[in-house]
């Protein structure tokens, strides 16, 4: 009868020549969540500031239209409500426009200094790891190697 090879005893042998640095995978996680944190305060403060303008907009849009719903004595005086509305909503539009858009570009500038900060701190996290890795790989394969 042939006898089958156990790979498992074979796998846990090269598996255990070859040690992982499990620090390395915390840290790595802990960076990981802490760029995830800031990236979440960043989100959420650009979605409270938004949430500010639309609030503004909104209080400034509903004055305007209060102002322009009162009864007029005249015809004309409706026109030129309107008109007077259409006007005063067109600014105060472009004005919120502008802050959202303040909004949008400080959001575009902390990410990108978040992502540069974090993939300098990754790099160096990586060149530390694979430094380290590399050594206890050598270090293995000199054990081998005098083992034989």
């Amino acid at each position: 009868m042939t006898k089958t090879t156990d790979f498992t005893a074979m796998f846990k042998d090269v598996m255990g020549n070859f040690p992982v640095d499990s620090k390395a995978m915390e840290d790595a996680f802990k960076s990981q969540a802490a760029l995830n944190e800031k990236l979440s305060g960043v989100a959420l403060s650009a979605a409270e500031k938004s949430t500010e303008i639309s609030n503004k907009w909104t209080k400034e849009t509903l004055s305007k239209l209060n102002e322009m719903s009162k009864a007029k004595t005249e015809p004309a005086d409706y026109a030129k409500a309107m008109t007077d509305f259409a006007s005063a909503n067109a600014e105060v539009a472009a004005e919120h426009m502008a802050a959202f858009a303040e909004v949008a570009k400080k959001v575009q500038m902390e990410t990108v200094e978040l992502l540069l900060a974090s993939g300098k701190t990754m790099q160096e996290d990586a060149a530390a790891a694979v430094k380290k890795a590399s050594d206890d790989v050598t270090a293995a394969t000199k054990k081998a190697a005098t083992s034989k």
